[in-house]
């Protein structure tokens, strides 16, 4: 089974990103509607290219390869 994850992301600086989960939609309209939903509200309007839609499949790992901590 596949979800619609719907994030916005708004670029502070080059190396600092605000990262907001919106939600997880069942179909790519649902998520597409709750960006129509969003795109006007505070913070969002001034943003409005922030928004993103990811298509997952449940139940499968998608972050496979670790991570670094650069600090």
């Amino acid at each position: 089974m596949r979800v619609f994850v719907l994030q916005h992301v708004h670029e502070l600086s080059p190396d600092n990103e605000d990262v907001k989960l919106i939600g997880v939609y069942s179909t790519e309209d649902q998520a597409k509607a709750a960006t129509e939903r969003m795109v006007g509200m505070p913070g969002f309007r001034e943003a409005p290219d922030g928004f993103h839609i990811d298509t997952y499949e449940l139940d499968e790992d998608h972050w496979t390869e670790g991570y670094v901590t650069v600090t």
